[in-house]
């Protein structure tokens, strides 16, 4: 019955994604290390079992997230006061980022944080979440780094946060950090550094400016293990520069008939199983192992880089210094979401991001050590990829459709006629399936204001799950 079950199990699997040879150029990271995925699947087997609830009853998980924490803060510049927490990944450390500075402030009636609008997405669900501003700052139209300047003229006495990227998600760019959180401490700001794709990869690189806690005014970091440490899904950290920058971000309560709640994360019961998994991968690699990783992933990300130059009609966008790339086309005559297509015919996932301001339609790498070695695969399928896509021309869609999507409010929009408008996108059903080329919906979706892409991709979020 069990060898039933998994056997069901992996013939599910088998419709996933590679996880594994740096073929899915988003969402996975691969170290291309032997016997890693073992290792932490049996250190999370040992502490599946185990709530994290309560570090008094299971001391073992305090071990190990002090330890784990330890190891961050040494990487990031911090010192003896420096404090953190694990959390599930990037966006709890951004929400608990957000949450701290503004608990830390109870006298803002209407508390706001200032953002570069190259932001990660998790501090708009923050704001959300939470009742906090955004107050977003237009970025360099090429470079796409945050204007310091800019960003400093737009803190204000609601201001209770301000954000910096190190890199930024879209294209790998960082930051100039040191004139942002100089310009937040001047103002006695918090100022949080969203290092959770970055943060185990730029200590490393040669030509970044400083981002980490030796940065006067940086009072918090963001940095996940289950992406450049390689760890498995579920496991992130939030640096603070000391506990008392981090007292308000833990909840407690006993007001009610049962035990005193108290939580360090949004979560309350957690298993320790991605904890012990991280522990575990991080002795194991090592500081060592952990620069060979970054260096082997950064001088990938470079090679590709000069690679993608060379092909005509793509070019790469802003001055990335990470191991992310933003890819978009340099001519009119084809369209990058078919080279997306056609790079899935070849077995390739590389990620589509529309137009935003001044930055096009692009498609992003996202670059792992398991890439070293295997370039020139890649970048001969991406320029064939490209002659494919000249050859077939721009997506055509009927402009009285696309004028039609554009002009859509969605506040106006009945859940039915939303449902027809998937379905006539290719959208439609709750079984997942979608075409298998998709540069037509992504046309489509791209044509869509930014309110009603949103709605769309709710609803077909809720046909999914239904």
């Amino acid at each position: 019955m069990t060898h039933d079950v998994l056997a069901e199990l992996r013939a599910l699997r088998a419709g996933d994604l590679p996880t594994h040879g740096g073929r899915t150029l988003a969402y996975v990271y691969d170290s291309a290390l032997p016997g890693l995925d073992e290792l932490a699947a049996s250190a999370h087997a040992l502490a599946s079992s185990v709530n994290g609830l309560d570090p008094t009853a299971f001391p073992s998980l305090l071990r190990l997230e002090n330890d784990v924490v330890r190891t961050a803060a040494r990487l990031l510049g911090g010192g003896d006061a420096t404090v953190g927490t694990v959390t599930s990944g990037g966006t709890e450390s951004c929400l608990l980022a957000v949450v701290a500075a503004r608990d830390s402030r109870p006298e803002v009636t209407r508390p706001s944080m200032v953002l570069p609008e190259t932001a990660h997405a998790a501090f708009h669900k923050a704001a959300h979440y939470f009742g906090v501003r955004v107050v977003a700052v237009p970025v360099d139209p090429v470079t796409f780094r945050a204007d310091p300047a800019a960003m400093a003229a737009a803190i204000d006495e609601s201001t209770v946060l301000v954000v910096a990227s190190a890199p930024s998600y879209a294209h790998g760019v960082v930051d100039p950090v040191s004139e942002i959180a100089g310009a937040a401490l001047e103002r006695g700001v918090r100022c949080h550094v969203d290092a959770c794709i970055g943060g185990w990869v730029l200590p490393h690189a040669s030509d970044v400016p400083p981002f980490d806690f030796s940065v006067p005014g940086v009072t918090s970091i963001s940095v996940d293990l289950h992406k450049y440490a390689y760890c498995p899904k579920g496991t992130s950290v939030l640096l603070h520069a000391s506990a008392d920058l981090r007292r308000a971000q833990y909840f407690a309560s006993a007001a009610w008939p049962g035990y005193t709640m108290l939580n360090s994360t949004t979560q309350s019961t957690r298993s320790g199983g991605p904890l012990a998994a991280a522990w575990a991968v991080l002795r194991h690699i090592g500081d060592d192992g952990y620069r060979s990783l970054a260096l082997r992933a950064l001088e990938s990300t470079r090679v590709l880089r000069e690679g993608i130059a060379k092909i005509d009609g793509l070019r790469v966008l802003g001055e990335p210094s990470a191991t992310l790339l933003a890819v978009a086309a340099a001519r009119d005559d084809f369209d990058v979401f078919t080279v997306a297509d056609e790079m899935k015919a070849r077995n390739w996932y590389v990620q589509p991001q529309f137009a935003y301001r001044s930055s096009p339609a692009n498609l992003h790498l996202t670059v792992t050590a398991a890439n070293a070695g295997h370039e020139s695969e890649l970048l001969a399928d991406l320029g064939a990829s490209v002659e494919a896509a000249i050859e077939a021309g721009p997506v055509r869609v009927a402009p009285e459709v696309v004028a039609f999507v554009g002009g859509l409010a969605p506040d106006s929009l009945t859940p039915e006629e939303f449902g027809g408008l998937l379905a006539a996108a290719g959208m439609g059903g709750g079984d997942g399936v979608l075409p298998e080329r998709m540069a037509t919906v992504n046309t489509l979706l791209a044509a869509a204001s930014p309110a009603l892409r949103e709605r769309l991709l709710v609803e077909f979020l809720g046909a999914l799950y239904s």
